[in-house]
């Protein structure tokens, strides 16, 4: 699998990034079994970048992955964590985590971008990992904190990276306008924007990813599948958009979407995967992997090749927008078809 370096940093990512949120028990409890054997199965599909959170399981993602990792040669892979949730104890445990994950509340989270927040928030991470480093180090969802994540956080980030304990340092968001912030006014080297630039929404262009092009600096995609309603060849009722049920008139955009990728020959989902490539400055799409028949299938679904003409006439028929591509044509950076089913490579 290619790999994508982060622009002036020696942290380079495998195209196809393995996201832990689910193997913490993300709205469903996934056995540790599974886990593992999605860990070992993107490991034999090639993926080398697995990123986690404290935020997700209450800290499960990071010990699952820990332990899956643990034992693999160290400098194969990269992995990143987030800081800005810390988890404390729960003084008044309902039974079951409030945010999602199918997990005992013992512990909650406590915003915290300050200095000493952070330095805790890392260690923690790498107790609860057993790992000796972290590869990238993002600040999580800052919405609410941007001063203190400004002012405090990305400068000890920052500190941390020159001094050579971290390889790289952002912040990953739902939003995109705070990450451009984030580029253009703080010492991120890349930012994970997570479901603002996909087939169902491309406000990213107004923001985040001029920023990046014009700074040279790097974003990880993730959320491309819009919280599923993008997942499947044919989106169906009662599927989800951003976290929420999807509304009719985005399925019917969906659809609308899934019946000019089959008339190139491809499927809704893979269009999906392929459609970040479509701006130079995304260097790695990061999914969330459940179980291996989940890696195999996204592996195969990245592997395919997405004819240009697909963007082409998405954008003929006003279902992306029409400065998708704008600029520089192709594919983006990804190798993409030459529109004869063969594989260009960058």
């Amino acid at each position: 699998m290619q790999q994508r370096k982060i622009h002036n940093r020696s942290v380079s990512l495998t195209e196809l990034g393995f996201g832990a949120s689910v193997i913490g028990n993300l709205y469903q409890v996934t056995p540790v079994e599974d886990a593992t054997a999605a860990v070992d199965a993107a490991w034999e599909a090639g993926i080398r970048y697995f990123d986690t959170a404290p935020h997700y399981g209450l800290g499960l993602s990071e010990r699952r992955l820990g332990a899956a990792l643990r034992g693999r040669p160290r400098d194969e892979y990269v992995i990143s964590s987030k800081v800005g949730r810390l988890l404390v104890p729960n003084e008044q445990p309902r039974g079951v985590d409030t945010e999602g994950f199918v997990v005992r509340d013992d512990l909650r989270r406590q915003w915290d971008f300050s200095r000493d927040g952070v330095l805790r928030s890392i260690e923690d991470s790498l107790e609860r990992t057993g790992l000796d480093r972290l590869d990238i180090v993002y600040l999580h969802d800052p919405d609410d904190h941007w001063r203190q994540a400004a002012e405090e956080a990305m400068p000890t980030l920052a500190e941390l990276r020159d001094q050579g304990v971290i390889g790289a340092i952002g912040a990953g968001m739902n939003q995109s306008a705070m990450l451009a912030r984030f580029l253009r006014e703080t010492a991120a080297d890349v930012v994970m924007l997570a479901g603002r630039y996909t087939l169902l929404d491309q406000s990213a262009l107004d923001d985040v990813l001029p920023a990046a092009r014009e700074l040279g600096k790097s974003v990880v995609a993730a959320g491309v599948f819009n919280s599923g309603l993008l997942s499947l060849d044919r989106p169906a009722e009662g599927m989800k958009y951003d976290y929420q049920n999807a509304p009719p008139d985005l399925i019917a955009r969906a659809r609308a979407i899934a019946q000019v990728c089959e008339a190139h020959g491809t499927t809704l989902p893979a269009a999906a995967i392929a459609f970040p490539w479509t701006h130079p400055s995304i260097i790695n799409v990061t999914l969330g992997m459940r179980t291996p028949e989940q890696v195999v299938r996204n592996a195969k679904l990245q592997d395919q090749c997405v004819p240009d003409g697909l963007w082409q006439d998405l954008r003929a028929q006003g279902l992306i927008r029409s400065d998708v591509l704008a600029g520089h044509g192709g594919g983006g950076s990804r190798g993409v078809s030459d529109g004869q089913g063969h594989r260009a490579d960058p």
